[in-house]
């Protein structure tokens, strides 16, 4: 009877799938989760060249998609834990870096943030570096203007786009180590080029971009 009611009341508390509406008491149901780490890279460093390099956990597409709608539309911030914490597991996996690094999430103009209720690159970087033991710096960037959403256009116009959306932040006086910068999608790199742009002029050193997900075709 103790166990029936423990049951009883473990069903009770468990709330809904995101993905699938299927009962779970996890961020996931077992069988979306299986579906999410399914679609991680076998190389999340392949694009880790060149004078921006990529690490990405995923591409954009299926349930990777939907998570990611899921958590910044449909007001799902706590799935940013785990996923964030996946592609942690994935960067220390692929050991790209030895030394110790500073992430600085991509920001948000003020105004979308307060509208959305949080920054899904911040809580995605907090669960990186609550795995990493890498420090984060929030505020080492802030968003200086509104820019146009970039999907839908081209890479000229997201150039021009984002041309002093950003700029340094209170945190990013004194930054120590080398950065790395983190969002929650890739695409073509201009959003993640303009803000090592800022950070560059004034000294310091981005090695790279992390992101959980990549339209980039492989």
């Amino acid at each position: 009877m103790k166990h029936i009611s423990q049951w009883l009341l473990n069903l009770f508390l468990q709330s809904s799938c995101p993905l699938c509406q299927r009962s779970s008491g996890e961020y996931f149901c077992r069988y979306c989760q299986q579906q999410l780490q399914s679609c991680q890279l076998k190389n999340c460093q392949e694009f880790w060249v060149g004078d921006l390099p990529l690490f990405t956990w995923s591409v954009y597409q299926g349930s990777v998609k939907q998570a990611i709608a899921a958590l910044k539309y449909k007001n799902h911030p706590e799935l940013a834990r785990p996923l964030g914490t996946w592609l942690g597991e994935a960067w220390q996996k692929a050991s790209l870096m030895r030394n110790k690094c500073v992430v600085v999430p991509i920001p948000m103009h003020s105004e979308k943030e307060k509208k959305r209720g949080f920054n899904q690159s911040e809580l995605l970087a907090q669960s990186f570096c609550r795995l990493t033991g890498y420090e984060l710096r929030s505020h080492a960037l802030i968003r200086a203007k509104e820019t146009k959403a970039q999907f839908g256009l081209s890479a000229q116009e997201r150039e021009v786009n984002l041309q002093a959306a950003f700029k340094l932040g209170k945190e990013g006086q004194h930054l120590k180590h080398p950065v790395l910068l983190l969002d929650d999608i890739y695409t073509t790199g201009a959003t993640a080029r303009a803000a090592k742009e800022i950070l560059q002029r004034s000294g310091f050193k981005v090695a790279g971009i992390i992101a959980l997900a990549t339209t980039k075709k492989f």
